[in-house]
C-alpha cells in the first residue's frame, strides 16, 4: 500500500502524539501496548482500545522477531481515530513480516502454527501501509471511529460462548491473569438482526394470511433454541403448523414456523423468506466466528506471555489451570508423568472452589472406567481422550519434542460442550503449557547443576585453628543458572602454617568454573609440595597461559603463622587482586599489600611480598570485585566505602565482620548482584 500514515486527517485537529524507542526484547510488545493505551485514554478513543492493542502487539512482536533491532513506536491520535507506526533499523523488505495466512476458513491451529503476521492488520485496520527510511523500514495502521470515512471492521473480542473479555488491561504479573476472565455486555445486544427478522416474518405472515408465527434460532452456545422474532398470536394447540428449517451452517440451527391455512403458495413464500433470513444468519455466524477467533488469538498471545515469564516448574503448572478456568471449562487438572510413567496431580482448579475436594477424589479413583484410566490412555497414546461422567470433559496429552510430560484435563462448560474452535485452542494451550513446563524443568536442572558445581569450587567448611579465626561469605550472581569465577580456600602448609587463597577468574559459566577448579587444584598441589609462594604463582601463571583458554585470574595468597607476643605473621602476595583491608582491634582500618600482575595474561609476572603483623584483635579482610563493583545506578560501592564500612567493626569476631560487610554490600542496591560476591576474614583471636 502506498498511502502515507495519517493520510486523510485534517491538519487542524487536536492531536495526541507519543514517540518512544524500545529495545528488541520480549517485553517490548507490553511496553508498546502501554504507550498506545495511554494515548487512547488522553484522546477519549476507548472504543478503539481492543483493536489498537491487538494490532500493536502483532507489529511490535513481528519486528522484534524478524528485525532484532531497536524499535521506534509513534502513536498519533486525533478526534476521529488513531495511527500507530512501528519502525525498525534493519535492512531488507517488509515482506519478511508477512508470515500470516489469507484464507479466513483456515483453522485456528494453522493460524497459530504459521503465525499471524499482517493478517490481523489487514483485517481490522481502516488503512495500513509501509514506510521506508534510510535507517530502516516500518509498518503503520490507521483505526477510525465507527461511522467515519474508511473505518474498518470492529473487533470487540467477546469470550467465545460467553460474555466479552477485556484484554486491554493485561501485564507480566498476578493482575494480568484476573483480567483475562473479566466480562462485559454482549456487543451484539443491539444488533439489527432481530429487527430484520421481525420485519421479514411480519411481511410473509401477512402475505399468506397467517394468524401467528415465530422464528427460533440456536447459536450452539448451550442455551438451546431462542425466539428471534414473533408475529401475531401463539399457535393454537392442534393446528397444523407450517415449519421451514433455516439453511445455516453448524453450530447455528433454527426454523421458521407459521400458523397459516394450507395453500399453494404458503410454503414457497415461507421457504423464500427462510432462505433470505438464512443469508443474514450466515453473515452473523461468520462475523461472530471471526470475532471469536480474534479473541482466541489474543488469549493465546496473553497466555504465552504469562507462561514465558515463569521459569519455576511449580509456578508454571499452577498457572495453567488458572488460564483455562472458567474461560475454557468448569475445571482443569494438570498431571505430570514420573520416571516410572505414573501420573501425579500437579495442579487443579474449579470454577466453584467448594467442589475442589470432590474433584480431587474423582481424579484419584482407579478402575477401568475411571478418570485416571482415561488420563493414562491419553498420556500413553499421545492423543485426545474424552472423559465420562461425573466430571465430563476430555484430556489432552502434554508432549514436547516427543517427550510425554503428562496430561491436561479440562471439564466441559456449564451449559454446552466444547466447539471445534475451543478444542483447537485447548490443544494449542496444551502445547504451549508443555513447552513452558519443559523450559522450566531445563532451567531448574541448569540451576541445580550450577549450584552443585559452584559448591564444589568452595570448601565445605573452614578449618578451626586455635588462636586464628576464619569466616567467609559468598553470594552468587543474580542468575542462579550461572556459575561464577570467584572462589576462596584455606590450605594447610607443610611447615605448619595456613595459606589463605582468594581469587577471581574472568567471566562466568562452565568454562570459568573449569579454570577456577584448575587454579585451586594447581595451588593445592604446588604448596603441598612445599613450593615457595612466588614459585607457585609463577608455575600457576604458566599453566593458565597454556591451558586457561584465554581467561585470566586475580589472586591473593596469605601464608599465616604464629609470631612473637601472640601476633600472627602474614606473608601477603597479590597477583592483580585488590589490596585487603587491615582492621585494627583498637579501631581504624587501612589497605595493605603491594599490587602484582594478574595470572594468565603474560609469560612472566611480578608478585612482591608484603609482611603484615596481626596483633590480637586485628583482622585482615579479603574480597573480590563483586563487592567493590556493585552498582546503584551509575554509582559503585568502591573500595573506600568498604574500608569505611569495616572500620566500625573493630573488636567483633570474624563471623560478625564477614556477615556485616556482606549485608552492607547487598543492601547498597536493590538489584540482584551482577557478579559473585566473596568475602573472607582472617582474625587474630589470641587472648
Amino acid at each position: 500500500m502506498s498511502t502515507e500514515p495519517g493520510a486523510g486527517t485534517d491538519a487542524g485537529r487536536d492531536e495526541h502524539v507519543r514517540r518512544v524507542r524500545l529495545p528488541a526484547d520480549r517485553r517490548t510488545p507490553a511496553a508498546a501496548r502501554a504507550v498506545v493505551r495511554s494515548v487512547l485514554a488522553e484522546a477519549d478513543l476507548d472504543e478503539l482500545l481492543n483493536e489498537a492493542l491487538l494490532l500493536t502487539t502483532e507489529l511490535s512482536t513481528n519486528a522484534v522477531e524478524h528485525a532484532r533491532t531497536e524499535l521506534d513506536i509513534e502513536v498519533v491520535a486525533d478526534r476521529i481515530g488513531l495511527t500507530v507506526t512501528v519502525s525498525d533499523f534493519a535492512a531488507g523488505p517488509v515482506d519478511e513480516l508477512v508470515v500470516g495466512i489469507r484464507n479466513d476458513t483456515d483453522q485456528i491451529g494453522e493460524v497459530s502454527a504459521r503465525g499471524r503476521g499482517l493478517l490481523l492488520v489487514d483485517h481490522f485496520a481502516s488503512r495500513w501501509g509501509t514506510t521506508y527510511l534510510p535507517t530502516g523500514k516500518g509498518v503503520w495502521f490507521r483505526l477510525d471511529r465507527d461511522g467515519d470515512h474508511g473505518a474498518g471492521p470492529r473487533s470487540p473480542y467477546p469470550t467465545p460462548g460467553q460474555a466479552e473479555s477485556d484484554p486491554a488491561t493485561t501485564a507480566p504479573s498476578a493482575a494480568a491473569m484476573s483480567e483475562l476472565t473479566q466480562t462485559s455486555p454482549d456487543p451484539y445486544a443491539d444488533e439489527p438482526l432481530p429487527e430484520f427478522a421481525t420485519d421479514l416474518l411480519t411481511r410473509v405472515a401477512e402475505m399468506v394470511g397467517a394468524a401467528g408465527g415465530v422464528i427460533r434460532l440456536d447459536r450452539g452456545e448451550g442455551e438451546g433454541p431462542q425466539v428471534l422474532a414473533r408475529y401475531g398470536r401463539q399457535p393454537r394447540p392442534g393446528n397444523e403448523l407450517l415449519r421451514v428449517p433455516l439453511a445455516v451452517h453448524r453450530p447455528y440451527g433454527g426454523e421458521l414456523e407459521l400458523d397459516a391455512a394450507p395453500s399453494a403458495y404458503a410454503r414457497p413464500l415461507a421457504v423464500l423468506a427462510a432462505e433470505r433470513l438464512s443469508l443474514h444468519l450466515e453473515n452473523d455466524r461468520l462475523r461472530r466466528a471471526a470475532v471469536r477467533r480474534s479473541a482466541w488469538l489474543t488469549f493465546l498471545a496473553e497466555a504465552s506471555e504469562l507462561l514465558a515469564q515463569s521459569l519455576d516448574v511449580d509456578l508454571t503448572m499452577a498457572l495453567i489451570p488458572q488460564l483455562v478456568v472458567p474461560r475454557l471449562g468448569q475445571w482443569c487438572a494438570v498431571h505430570t508423568t514420573d520416571e516410572w510413567g505414573r501420573l501425579n496431580l500437579a495442579a487443579s482448579s474449579h470454577a466453584d472452589e467448594s467442589v475442589l475436594p470432590q474433584l480431587h477424589k474423582v481424579l484419584q479413583e482407579t478402575g477401568p472406567d475411571s478418570v485416571q484410566a482415561r488420563l493414562r490412555e491419553a498420556s500413553r497414546t499421545g492423543s485426545q481422550v474424552p472423559l465420562g461422567g461425573p466430571m465430563e470433559g476430555f484430556a489432552v496429552p502434554l508432549v514436547v519434542r516427543s517427550q510425554k510430560l503428562g496430561t491436561l484435563a479440562v471439564g466441559r462448560h456449564q451449559r454446552h460442550r466444547h466447539d471445534p474452535d475451543e478444542v483447537a485452542v485447548l490443544e494449542d494451550v496444551a502445547r504451549r503449557a508443555g513447552l513452558a513446563i519443559e523450559n522450566a524443568r531445563i532451567h531448574a536442572e541448569r540451576r541445580r547443576v550450577a549450584q552443585t558445581l559452584q559448591q564444589s569450587l568452595l570448601p565445605p567448611v573452614l578449618p578451626v585453628v586455635e588462636g586464628v579465626g576464619f569466616a567467609a561469605e559468598y553470594v552468587p550472581t543474580g542468575d542462579e543458572a550461572e556459575v561464577g569465577g570467584d572462589f576462596y580456600d584455606v590450605v594447610p602448609l607443610p611447615d605448619g602454617r595456613w595459606l589463605v587463597v582468594v581469587g577471581d577468574v574472568s567471566g562466568k559459566g562452565v568454562q570459568a568454573a573449569a579454570v577456577t577448579g584448575l587454579v585451586r587444584d594447581v595451588i593445592r598441589v604446588l604448596v603441598g609440595d612445599g613450593k615457595p609462594l612466588p614459585e607457585a604463582l609463577s608455575r600457576l601463571n604458566e599453566t593458565l597461559v597454556e591451558r586457561g583458554g584465554g581467561r585470566y585470574c586475580t589472586l591473593a595468597l596469605a601464608a599465616v603463622g604464629p609470631g612473637d607476643g601472640g601476633r600472627l605473621d602474614v606473608s601477603l602476595h597479590l597477583a592483580g587482586h585488590d589490596r585487603p583491608v587491615l582492621l585494627h582491634g583498637a579501631g581504624g582500618a587501612n589497605f595493605v599489600g603491594v599490587g602484582g600482575t594478574a595470572l594468565g595474561l603474560l609469560d612472566s609476572i611480578t608478585s612482591p611480598a608484603a609482611e603484615v603483623l596481626l596483633a590480637p584483635g586485628d583482622a585482615l579482610i579479603f574480597y573480590t570485585d563483586g563487592v567493590t563493583e556493585r552498582r546503584r545506578g551509575r554509582e559503585l560501592f568502591g573500595t573506600e566505602r568498604l574500608r569505611e564500612a569495616a572500620a566500625p567493626l573493630a573488636g567483633y569476631s570474624a563471623d560478625v565482620v564477614a556477615a556485616r560487610l556482606r549485608a552492607t554490600a547487598i543492601n547498597f542496591s536493590v538489584e540482584s548482584p551482577r557478579d559473585d560476591i566473596a568475602i573472607l576474614v582472617l582474625r587474630n583471636d589470641a587472648l
